[in-house]
């Protein structure tokens, strides 16, 4: 653990807490700070991916970005796991919906995370790997979303590398995948490859199908549901 700071983590060893709540938009993560964490201190600025650590009903959390795409995520996860022994990452998210009974503003809970990508390639596993999340995560997650009568769906997302597709995806949704989003399978190989937990649940901020779509400041500011659900796995 003597490697930090990390090329792309401003922070010192024991500066972020074992428990790291990370969404794409450093916004959201600084709303998220100011809103429901006490005291945050910010520990990263670097390339204006903001983090902070603070408490949550006493509770040490951080709360950090990880940009777009499974590289971004990727690179930030293995630090965090490898070089500040964070033991749990969690990722909220937006999600373009697939499956016809989601709508806006529900929450998707990903239990798998299929992908385009090659990210697994590394492992030389010689088949194809399945990422999952942490049941224990998964199952209070459900729990949360019960008991305050959240909407939500449990199953399999897509992590794509495309956001602009040149061809359609309803190949995935011929297999019952529920969303789109860019970033989970890429956190759930690196929890497992590090023996750590992860858990990723998502907004539905857009439904492929219909069409319908939601603002950047509603992503940013409004989709405070997958906040409480993250927090109550503290």
């Amino acid at each position: 653990m003597a490697k930090t700071p990390t090329p792309h983590i401003g922070a010192q060893y024991g500066e972020i807490a074992e428990t790291v709540i990370m969404a794409g938009d450093p916004l959201r993560v600084q709303f998220m700070a100011e809103h429901y964490i006490d005291n945050p201190v910010q520990f990263n600025s670097v390339r204006g991916m903001l983090g902070f650590t603070g408490t949550y009903k006493g509770k040490r959390v951080s709360v950090m970005g990880h940009g777009m795409g499974i590289p971004s995520i990727a690179i930030y996860t293995y630090e965090l796991f490898h070089f500040y022994d964070v033991k749990t990452i969690i990722r909220i998210g937006s999600a373009g919906a697939y499956d016809e009974d989601l709508h806006l503003g529900d929450l998707v809970l990903a239990m798998g995370a299929c992908t385009d990508s090659n990210y697994a390639a590394q492992y030389q596993l010689g088949g194809t790997y399945a990422p999952i999340a942490d049941y224990g995560l998964l199952r209070r997650s459900v729990e949360t979303c019960e008991q305050r009568g959240f909407r939500y769906k449990v199953g399999n997302v897509l992590s794509s590398d495309v956001f602009y597709s040149d061809t359609p995806q309803t190949g995935w949704m011929k297999m019952g995948v529920l969303a789109v989003e860019m970033e989970a399978a890429a956190l759930y190989m690196n929890a497992a490859r590090a023996g750590k937990r992860a858990m990723a649940l998502f907004t539905v901020s857009d439904h492929i199908v219909r069409g319908e779509a939601t603002t950047s400041e509603q992503r940013q500011k409004t989709f405070t549901n997958m906040m409480e659900v993250a927090l109550s796995l503290l």
